[in-house]
């Protein structure tokens, strides 16, 4: 019935970032009863992170958990994939969730960067400070981290056998380049430092590597090996809140979805903050609900029940 009306009295074709015409070209009848059952919504929007949420841990999206997005979708809800992954690597659980075709929105590098899914139109970005930066950059020479940048389409490192480097190009379906120096090779705008760490190490080289950039940049850990490095203010909930804007919708009309502590203050942002059964015990201590794991199909789970019975 959205784009299917027999007798349409005009068309409407103009676009612009509010959800209720974000819909597809369609006609008036059609538009009107959309826009009718979007007011009626109680969630518009579902944020997602990706790794050890959306993402089993062998990296898919399982069959049922696809489901449920897709028919999310298709009730009129937007879809936000919050990562702190570049850009290219929220493309492919983008196509497996088609957010092309229904409007969906990119939040890669932990907020630094807005997207529209349908066209790649950049709608925000955040800029790490190139002075800023190239001192950061001088300062973990000093420390056993691996320094890993990006321009937004590749990967650069001092040594591309270092540790989790690999893993990270494999992760996000990007190239890497190796150069003598990092600092020389800042051409571009960046949006983030990361830094891959043992494990064992890194809660000891967590504070040892921020201490001096504490008043302008914020250092988290975004998985066992990872910390990422950010100008103050950038998180998750950040570029939600202004995706939120973009689109004329509140707070409380989001559902998040997350695992890690980067998901932190977009649980505490989002209507409903849904924290993995595998999640953090922060995260789970902050959500308003805890489902099943990111092995177990957790996101349909607490969606079947969210979204049935006039509950979305």
């Amino acid at each position: 019935m959205f784009c299917g009306s027999q007798s349409p009295a005009f068309s409407c074709k103009h676009e612009t970032h509010d959800l209720l015409t974000l819909v597809s070209t369609c006609t008036f009848d059609n538009f009107l009863y959309t826009e009718r059952i979007l007011h009626q919504m109680k969630y518009k929007l579902i944020a997602l992170d990706l790794d050890g949420t959306l993402n089993t841990d062998d990296k898919t999206i399982t069959p049922k958990t696809r489901d449920a997005l897709l028919k999310a979708q298709q009730q009129g809800l937007i879809i936000a994939l919050c990562s702190a992954r570049p850009v290219p690597g929220l493309y492919k659980d983008m196509k497996t969730l088609e957010l092309e075709k229904h409007h969906g929105i990119l939040i890669a590098y932990n907020g630094g960067k807005i997207l529209r899914a349908e066209d790649k139109e950049i709608l925000h970005q955040q800029i790490f400070p190139r002075g800023l930066a190239i001192e950061v950059l001088k300062h973990l020479e000093h420390y056993p981290v691996t320094p890993i940048i990006d321009d937004g389409e590749r990967f650069y490192v001092t040594d591309e056998n270092g540790y989790m480097v690999r893993h990270e190009c494999r992760n996000n379906q990007m190239e890497c380049t190796e150069v003598p120096s990092l600092t020389d090779c800042l051409n571009f705008d960046l949006v983030k430092i990361l830094m891959s760490v043992r494990p064992e190490e890194l809660w000891d080289m967590l504070p040892q590597v921020s201490k001096p950039f504490e008043d302008a940049l914020v250092f988290v850990r975004t998985a066992p090996f990872y910390i990422e490095a950010m100008p103050k203010g950038l998180n998750k909930a950040e570029g939600l809140r202004r995706t939120c804007e973009l689109l004329h919708i509140s707070p409380e009309e989001v559902i998040s979805f997350g695992d890690a502590e980067n998901d932190l203050e977009m649980i505490k942002f989002s209507g409903r903050g849904v924290a993995m059964g595998n999640a953090c015990d922060a995260l789970k201590e902050a959500a308003d609900e805890v489902t099943l794991t990111n092995n177990e199909d957790g996101i349909a789970h607490s969606l079947e029940r969210l979204l049935t019975a006039g509950g979305c």
